[in-house]
């Protein structure tokens, strides 16, 4: 138990520092997560949060406050900075459902630039996983550093499943390694989205595999769209619906970007024809 105990310190003051390096240095580009496109709303709930979570300043924050969390595990077997950890992922754990289920096209910003893609189910749980991680050292009679030094410690074993674990709960991971592949010069960068061609076929696919058409699927009165445009780098298309037995139009905005295409969807008033 103790030896579990003490492998908790030495996980959560990893993973902070790589969240503190990761915010500091990778940054978040400002366009991933828009508040509004072109016009359409994205759902309401956490746009302020949301925007609070890209700004540089509070991002740098946040990063610096995880850093010395990361380091004081390190040095210091303090009951307060084990307190302070669990605390800090017990907010960052309702931070992060919260954004699933109200903005998960805008990403957690855990880990700085690379966690800006759409919150999933592995972020929730990671989140959790952390936190129990935080409860389960509070008991841990050794800092970090101590618990390195302590050959009788054996927390090799425990230390690599965890951070297996952590690895494949982790969507970070993939875009690191897809970061790395360009910089080296092994993969083909990406087309900027405003000058990509992307086929009506296309669009319609990624529109019926998301998550706003299929929240919005059963109001949609019409398969046949009303209008459809393009603008920069999205696709607008409108469909007729009936909302508690008044008409409305669905717009839905599709990515077309070349890789994790997002689609965000607005209910308007139906527009009524003049008559001539």
């Amino acid at each position: 138990m103790v030896t579990f105990q003490n492998t908790q310190v030495l996980l959560l003051a990893m993973v902070l520092l790589a969240a503190c390096l990761a915010k500091l240095t990778i940054r978040e580009r400002a366009a991933d997560a828009p508040d509004h496109v072109h016009g359409v709303p994205v759902p309401a709930g956490l746009a302020g949060l949301a925007a609070l979570r890209r700004s540089r300043g509070m991002n740098v924050g946040l990063g610096l406050g995880e850093g010395v969390l990361g380091l004081a595990l390190l040095v210091t077997s303090q009951f307060s900075v084990r307190l302070a950890t669990t605390l800090a992922f017990a907010a960052a754990t309702w931070v992060v459902g919260e954004l699933r289920v109200r903005r998960p096209d805008a990403g957690c910003g855990c880990f700085g630039g690379l966690s800006a893609k759409r919150v999933g189910r592995r972020s929730v749980l990671r989140a959790l996983l952390f936190t129990g991680a935080g409860i389960a050292s509070l008991g841990a009679p050794l800092a970090g550093l101590d618990v390195l030094r302590d050959v009788r410690t054996q927390v090799g074993p425990v230390l690599i499943v965890e951070l297996a674990l952590f690895a494949a709960l982790s969507p970070e991971l993939r875009e690191l390694l897809g970061r790395g592949s360009h910089t080296r010069g092994l993969g083909r960068p990406e087309t900027p989205c405003e000058r990509r061609r992307s086929p009506m076929p296309e669009t319609y696919a990624a529109l019926y595999d998301s998550a706003a058409w299929v929240e919005h699927e059963n109001a949609v009165a019409s398969a046949v769209p009303l209008d459809v445009w393009r603008e920069g780098c999205w696709r607008f298309v409108v469909f007729p619906a009936r909302v508690d037995g008044h008409d409305m139009e669905i717009v839905f905005a599709v990515s077309t970007a070349e890789r994790n295409r997002t689609v965000r969807a607005a209910l308007v008033p139906a527009r009524v024809s003049s008559p001539i």
